[in-house]
C-alpha cells in the first residue's frame, strides 16, 4: 500500500466548508493531514468538520474573515501553536462579481478586492514568517482562468484574479532560499453550490439551459467537479511536486489552450 501524500502534513484551506476547498479538505484529510478550515460560513464549516472526523480524518474550524488582517494573524497564530507546524496554506476563500467596467460601482470593486486580493495576502503575511522559521512549506493560490483571459461581465473578478497570479509569482520568487514554494491553481468553470445558486438568480426557470450553455462554453464540453480541481491541489502541495514553484496550472478543461 502507498503511503498518504500528506502524512504528518498540517494545512490550513481558507473557504474550506463549501465548494473547491471543501473537496480540498475532505481530500487532504484522506491523504494523512490535519486540516484547519477558516471560513465565515459556522453551520457549513462545523458540518465539514463532522463529515473529515466521520471519516477518521483530522479537521479543526475557526470563524474568520479573510479580509480582516489582526484576525487572521490571531487565528493563524493559534493555529500554528496547536498544531507546531503548518506545512501548506490553501488560499481558496473568495467571491464573485457579475459587471463591467461601467456597472460595477466602487463600492462592490473594493468588496472583491478586499476577500480575493487582500485575504490571500493576509494569509501569506501571518503564515510566512512560520514557514521561514520552520524551514519551509508549500503555498497554493487558488486563481482562474480569468487571470489571463477574457470573459464578459468579470471586470472586478478578473482584476482580483490576475493580482492572485501575480502574488503567487511574487512569493515564489521572494521565498525560494527559505524552502517555501508557491504555485496557483488556474481553474475553468467548476459545479459548485454557487454556479447554481448564480443560474437559480439570474436565469429563474431557463436553469437546465442555461446549465448547459454554461458547460458547452469549456471545450471539454462540461463543468469540472471540485473534487477534480482538488487532486490538482493535492499534487502541487504534495512532495511529488518539489520541483514545482511560481506555476500557474490551468484546470480548465482546455479553455486556454484549445478553444
Amino acid at each position: 500500500m502507498r503511503m498518504p501524500r500528506l502524512e504528518s502534513k498540517n494545512v490550513i484551506i481558507t473557504g474550506g466548508a463549501s465548494g473547491i476547498g471543501l473537496a480540498i479538505a475532505k481530500l487532504f484529510s484522506r491523504e494523512g493531514a490535519a486540516v484547519d478550515i477558516l471560513d465565515r460560513n459556522v453551520q457549513e464549516m462545523d458540518r465539514a468538520v463532522a463529515e473529515i472526523r466521520a471519516a477518521g480524518g483530522t479537521a479543526d474550524a475557526e470563524e474568520c474573515d479573510v479580509a480582516d488582517s489582526k484576525a487572521v494573524n490571531d487565528v493563524i497564530g493559534r493555529i500554528h501553536a496547536r498544531r507546531g507546524r503548518i506545512h501548506i496554506l490553501v488560499n481558496n476563500a473568495g467571491i464573485a462579481h457579475v459587471g463591467n467596467a461601467l456597472t460595477t460601482t466602487p463600492e462592490d470593486f473594493e468588496r472583491v478586492q478586499r476577500v480575493n486580493v487582500f485575504g490571500p495576502a493576509n494569509c501569506l503575511r501571518s503564515t510566512l514568517p512560520f514557514m521561514v522559521n520552520d524551514g519551509g512549506g508549500a503555498i497554493l493560490n487558488l486563481a482562474s482562468c480569468v487571470s489571463v483571459m477574457a470573459i464578459p461581465d468579470r471586470f472586478a473578478y478578473a482584476t482580483s484574479k490576475g493580482a492572485v497570479l501575480a502574488m503567487t509569482y511574487a512569493v515564489a520568487k521572494d521565498f525560494l532560499a527559505s524552502n517555501i514554494r508557491c504555485n496557483a491553481l488556474l481553474p475553468g468553470r467548476v459545479h459548485t453550490p454557487f454556479v447554481d445558486g448564480f443560474i437559480a438568480k439570474n436565469y429563474p426557470g431557463r436553469e437546465a439551459e442555461m446549465f448547459e450553455k454554461l458547460s458547452k462554453a469549456q471545450p471539454i464540453g462540461r463543468m469540472a467537479q471540485p473534487e477534480e480541481i482538488a487532486y490538482a491541489a493535492l499534487f502541487l502541495c504534495s512532495d511529488e511536486a518539489a520541483f514545482i514553484t511560481g506555476t500557474g496550472l490551468p484546470v480548465d478543461g482546455g479553455t486556454l489552450t484549445i478553444r
